[in-house]
């Protein structure tokens, strides 16, 4: 099972590649967790052109998901849950055989189809979180995840 990060966005402060790189350095090799950061749409002065912008990275997006890998959209809107519910997540995909590509809009969100298409929309929080940081607490919980489902004690409860 390949973990994927897709991200929109790019050039990310030293302290974000190396708290995500730390963390996918972590995985167990049977889940390895790798980062493609995606080309933003060139933005321009005009302020029509956002749904412009966000068709052109669901382009980009669309063709860095791995074949046959499940999309889970990271977006404010979706559902929330414990990260015990995530390591049931990866232990079902896991059984499954899937790979799973969790996905990163830019600084305008996503295009609507890139959301339709998500097998799950999740809300790492309420709270509106920079790009970068996100890309660091889903490699945090997916790491904490992985340590329960092998029974390691990184997670207390």
């Amino acid at each position: 099972m390949k973990l994927s990060v897709l991200a929109v966005g790019h050039r990310m402060p030293a302290w974000v590649t190396a708290g995500f790189e730390e963390y996918a350095r972590r995985m167990p090799r049977e889940m390895p967790l790798q980062l493609r950061e995606l080309k933003p749409a060139q933005r321009s002065s005009a302020a029509g052109d956002v749904t412009r912008w966000l068709q052109t990275e669901a382009g980009h997006i669309n063709a860095a998901v791995p074949a046959g890998a499940l999309r889970v959209v990271l977006d404010e809107h979706g559902r929330t849950f414990p990260t015990r519910v995530l390591a049931e997540y990866l232990e079902r995909w896991r059984g499954e055989g899937r790979d799973v590509a969790f996905i990163i809009g830019g600084a305008d969100g996503l295009a609507p189809e890139i959301k339709k298409e998500a097998g799950l929309l999740w809300s790492l929080s309420p709270l509106t979180l920079p790009h970068g940081l996100v890309r660091v607490v889903l490699a945090e919980q997916l790491y904490r995840a992985a340590s329960m489902l092998a029974g390691h004690p990184y997670h207390r409860e």
